[in-house]
């Protein structure tokens, strides 16, 4: 692994899933996370902060988490941070959408927190592994 995960960004505007998230990530898997509660607000944070991935949810009112991602996309040193997505919606055209626009996962919620840690874990080995065959 090139690399350790260490900080993610959590963008999430329900508060009770970002306590709920940001201590299982802490806790769980002891990384240190800085919770956004609009994308507005982690384009503004995100290079400040400078995470190693981003935790991101669709569905949030104002900027979503597809136009969130697409303005992360546009900041110099944020671009190539690899974005998950964190959703309610368990439809695997939507999830296979969200692959396709430049993801690299789709976590659905609600989700157990170890469950989380895990998934977290094998989506950051993923993108710091060679791409196989």
């Amino acid at each position: 692994m090139e690399s350790s995960l260490k900080k993610i960004m959590l963008v999430e505007d329900d508060p009770d899933i970002q306590l709920i998230t940001r201590l299982s990530l802490e806790v769980g898997g002891g990384y240190e996370v800085r919770v956004c509660g609009s994308g507005a607000q982690a384009v503004q944070c995100a290079r400040a902060y400078a995470p190693d991935l981003i935790l991101l949810d669709v569905m949030m009112p104002g900027m979503d988490g597809i136009a969130t991602m697409d303005a992360l996309r546009e900041l110099p040193g944020i671009a190539a941070i690899p974005v998950v997505f964190f959703t309610a919606n368990a439809q695997r055209q939507v999830q296979q959408d969200l692959l396709l626009r430049g993801a690299l996962g789709v976590i659905v919620k609600p989700i157990e927190p170890q469950a989380l840690v895990e998934q977290i874990r094998m989506l950051w080995q993923r993108s710091a592994s060679p791409a196989s065959p």
